[in-house]
């Protein structure tokens, strides 16, 4: 992924108020130091003892818990959490920011990441990250999203992969083989309508999210990118659904819900229930979240990457990315921190331990992974995907009444025809 250009003075914040980041904020293209510098505090930062804060969004907290009780028990410095709720969590740290007032240590959404480093929310670490020897096999699409005028700020924290889960129960129930998932996009709209021709009650082929932006683009730009396709410009500024194969992936949608193959509950669901339908085995294959692999129980899942028409495999590389703030006085020790965090220790530790996603290509078969084919799976399509980039995809995409959401809400549900005039409103909000 190509690292982004710099938009010096640009203030389009992703969702955050502008008003109170814009209060106290210094010039856009990276944090200021703070009172220690991480930099020439060596390779591994300083452990002398500091209480560090760290804030993250409530649907890591899991991860976060894990990661931060293992390092203060392995070391001087003390790290304090915070778990912030999800749909407050922008409005916070835009307060923070504004105010002076952010942790050490904060997560972001990494569809978030752009636009905060333009913002000068994150210190430089690019003398650090660069000093570790095994930069090449960290996520790349995270280590893009927080890259500006080859300045580096921030690194994975946890990474969430949208991978194709199918309940293996329900195919071989179908009359499927349970064994072999589908490989295209049109061989899962025909295992989703088998699935549903059973007449099972309550169970439907396939389920997602028809009023979450955020569910879509985690679960759908995938599937044009299998196919060789763009979902937008190299600058993140023009969208290209009006083209194939977006035109492909809508089409084999709205056929898949026409049929009513779709669970009907997916027409308004808005995010907080959209993985529910699978996750409770009434669903017989959807495109999921990998961090919930643990959550898939009762019944046997597989698990592949997200096909598109016509074949290949990909992946949204969502998750959060991490970095020093701009407000820290202790990056030297909070490095010492995110140092940790990309080691052994932790990744495999810690993360592969607890089922997730390492976010060192290096480490993707490990001693538990190989425990479980499906972790090697997810970890090995996780170089294979993309994380996108835009400053302004949160008006884009994940807001509320996005242009995008309305874009998928009209070619799946409603009047296919204005295609060219939706994918021009996404472009217009892209580039403001």
């Amino acid at each position: 992924m190509k690292t982004r250009l710099g938009r010096v003075g640009r203030r389009a914040v992703t969702g955050l108020a502008a008003a109170s980041l814009a209060l106290g904020m210094a010039a856009c293209g990276g944090g200021s130091s703070g009172g220690s510098d991480a930099a020439s505090a060596g390779p591994e930062g300083v452990d002398d003892g500091t209480e560090l804060t760290l804030w993250t969004r409530a649907p890591l907290e899991k991860q976060a818990n894990l990661l931060v009780d293992a390092y203060n028990a392995s070391h001087q410095n003390q790290v304090t959490l915070t778990v912030v709720p999800n749909d407050d969590y922008v409005a916070k740290v835009g307060a923070a920011a504004g105010s002076n007032g952010l942790p050490d240590l904060f997560a972001a959404d990494i569809v978030y990441v752009p636009n905060w480093v333009e913002q000068g929310l994150f210190q430089d670490l690019t003398t650090n990250i660069d000093g570790l020897s095994f930069k090449d096999q960290i996520n790349k699409g995270h280590l893009s999203a927080g890259t500006l005028d080859g300045k580096e700020y921030v690194l994975p924290f946890v990474l969430d992969l949208s991978m194709l889960f199918w309940n293996k129960d329900l195919y071989a129930e179908a009359g499927l083989d349970p064994e072999q998932p589908p490989t295209t996009l049109e061989e899962y709209a025909a295992d989703a309508k088998a699935i549903q021709a059973m007449n099972k009650p309550d169970v439907y082929g396939t389920a997602t999210g028809l009023n979450c932006g955020g569910c879509l683009v985690f679960t759908w730009f995938p599937s044009v990118w299998a196919a060789g396709g763009d979902v937008m410009n190299a600058d993140g500024t023009e969208a290209l659904f009006a083209e194939s194969p977006s035109t492909e992936v809508f089409s084999i949608w709205r056929d898949l819900w026409d049929s009513g193959a779709v669970l009907p509950s997916s027409k308004d669901e808005a995010g907080p229930t959209w993985t529910a339908g699978f996750t409770e085995g009434k669903v017989g294959l959807m495109f999921y979240p990998a961090t919930l692999l643990s959550s898939t129980t009762g019944f046997d899942v597989g698990v592949a990457g997200i096909p598109g028409p016509g074949g290949g495999a990909s992946t949204f590389v969502g998750g959060d990315g991490i970095g020093v703030s701009k407000d820290s006085q202790n990056a030297a020790q909070a490095w010492n921190f995110l140092n940790w965090m990309m080691s052994e220790d932790a990744q495999v530790g810690v993360l592969a331990k607890d089922n997730d996603v390492v976010s060192r290509s290096d480490l993707a078969e490990n001693e538990y992974s190989t425990a479980d084919p499906r972790l090697v799976t997810i970890n090995q399509v996780a170089g294979n995907g993309q994380t996108p980039v835009a400053l302004n995809f949160q008006q884009a995409y994940n807001a509320t009444n996005s242009p995008w959401l309305t874009l998928v809400r009209d070619q799946i549900l409603g009047d296919a025809s204005t295609l060219q005039a939706d994918n021009d409103e996404v472009t217009a909000v892209l580039g403001q």
